[in-house]
């Protein structure tokens, strides 16, 4: 199952997409966490720590924080954790990852969601923060997700999503489509950043309804498969193996 649409403006097949977002992240990784820092109104790292601790993220669990960019995600677990020492933070972008180890001494895997190479029943705790919209296949990334998680193991996904209600929906069009990309490429006077704030845009907008994100999820042998929506725009997929 596809996060969505092609977009026939950038690629036109799975193999381009991947090259594409690669190519993307690279370029726009040096500028990622200062865009993301005042595009979130700063409120961020805050949300990331209290979603792992409401989900259940705790001293001695085993982490893999799969699309782990530039390690926003993976450095608020290890304040839960108490150190990186069991996070494995894993990506496709060579260029994420090099700002990622500047943050945190954890293991790091450069790697697509689909093909994980780490062992079955590996980790306890799964997070992927904001990066379901560019798999290539969701159902593929879930069933790693899955082999990788030990028995009990439980699965965090964050993301956006477009409200539903006109209104929020037009503010939501308005923030992402060209208040975002004009300010970013203001900020950092950069096409890269310009650019992937863009393609963030573009991702959102076409992405699949949650429903048949859980859909792929049970499909894909995750049990206890949930969303929760939070000020109508955060969405947080939890899942276990059971």
């Amino acid at each position: 199952m596809l996060p969505h649409p092609p977009l026939e403006s950038h690629y036109d097949s799975s193999e381009t997409k991947r090259q594409f977002v690669t190519r993307l992240f690279n370029s726009g990784a040096k500028y990622y966490d200062f865009v993301e820092g005042w595009g979130s109104f700063g409120t961020g790292a805050r949300y990331r720590r209290s979603a792992l601790e409401r989900h259940g993220l705790r001293p001695g669990q085993r982490l893999l924080d799969v699309a782990c960019g530039t390690g926003l995600v993976a450095a608020e677990a290890m304040k839960i954790l108490g150190s990186a020492e069991k996070i494995t933070c894993l990506d496709p972008s060579e260029g994420m990852l090099a700002v990622a180890r500047t943050k945190l001494a954890a293991r790091f895997v450069c790697a697509r969601a689909e093909q994980i190479p780490l062992p079955d029943d590996s980790f306890e705790f799964l997070t992927m923060g904001y990066a379901l919209r560019h798999v290539a296949d969701l159902e593929e990334a879930f069933r790693e997700y899955r082999r990788v998680l030990a028995p009990g193991g439980k699965l965090l996904i964050l993301e956006i999503t477009k409200p539903a209600r006109p209104i929020q929906a037009f503010l939501f069009r308005a923030y992402f489509a060209h208040f975002f990309p004009f300010l970013a490429l203001v900020f950092t006077r950069s096409r890269q950043a310009r650019d992937l704030v863009q393609y963030y845009w573009e991702t959102m907008d076409t992405c699949v309804q949650p429903a048949r994100i859980l859909e792929a999820m049970r499909s894909s042998g995750l049990k206890e498969v949930n969303c929760s929506t939070r000020f109508e725009l955060f969405s947080e997929y939890t899942a276990v193996k059971s």
